[in-house]
């Protein structure tokens, strides 16, 4: 009788770690779709933006738990500006320095919901070689099938606004380059 209990137990446990992994959905960011995006204070005057061409990473989503991950990495060398001698000061050691740090990475631990949609990812951003704790506010989250390809996907756009400074950025402050820089990351992901 014991180890019949034991063996019915063990099934059941089984069933259930089974269904709760079968839930959990990993999507791979695309590249093309989610090219991160900065605006700064120029000279006190206008807003000038920038972007970087390249941006890869995971999500994953539990949605019945309403859990999940993000990891993105935005590859800093592709920062674009319209502009190459800009771009060029933006890739110097005043700046991204790209020479010694070609990334910056954002990694998400809670992921939280309203109903069925994300409306935040708390995680850390790394940046310069210093990490901090940064909160990505998500509009626009959908998941559905691609209406050309067919595949599984999910889309949204994160924002979050920083304090360079914080991240040892400081050159040009406080008036020729904002302290103050907003980050937008429009995301489309592949389910695996």
């Amino acid at each position: 009788m014991n180890r019949l209990l034991a063996i019915v137990t063990a099934a059941l446990a089984l069933a259930l770690t089974a269904g709760r992994a079968a839930a959990q959905e990993t999507y791979t960011i695309d590249p093309v779709h989610s090219q991160a995006m900065f605006e700064a204070r120029h000279m006190g005057f206008s807003q000038q933006r920038g972007s970087f061409a390249k941006s890869t990473g995971k999500i994953t989503l539990d949605r019945a738990a309403k859990t999940g991950t993000v990891e993105i990495v935005i590859d800093t060398t592709s920062i674009r500006t319209y502009d190459s001698r800009l771009d060029d000061q933006m890739k110097s050691e005043n700046f991204f320095n790209v020479a010694k740090y070609p990334t910056l990475t954002f990694k998400g631990s809670k992921v939280i919901f309203d109903g069925d949609r994300i409306v935040q990812v708390d995680g850390e951003l790394t940046m310069l070689g210093v990490t901090k704790p940064v909160s990505l506010k998500v509009a626009n989250f959908v998941c559905g099938e691609h209406p050309m390809n067919k595949k599984p996907m999910c889309g949204a756009e994160a924002t979050t606004t920083i304090m360079r400074s914080e991240w040892g950025m400081k050159y040009a402050l406080p008036k020729a380059v904002s302290d103050e820089i907003k980050l937008t990351i429009p995301i489309e992901a592949y389910k695996e």
